[in-house]
């Protein structure tokens, strides 16, 4: 496996734990009494995977670019 290929499955891995982190939110948005600051962190969470996911996107972008 290249290493481009390692950034992929990497971000993949953090799209994986993105996508259960908005289901989270959701299910916080949705009770009754909402918990303000649950649903904060999770959105600090949410944001610090997506700079993650985009990282790893750019590395893997840059690898094939320079395998190319």
């Amino acid at each position: 496996m290249s290493a481009a290929d390692d950034a992929i499955a990497r971000a993949e891995e953090q799209l994986t734990e993105l996508e259960a982190k908005r289901e989270e939110l959701e299910r916080l948005a949705e009770a009754d009494d909402l918990d303000g600051d649950a649903a904060v962190d999770v959105i600090s969470q949410l944001a610090e995977l997506a700079k993650g996911i985009e990282a790893e996107l750019t590395r893997a972008r840059n690898l094939a670019g320079a395998d190319s």
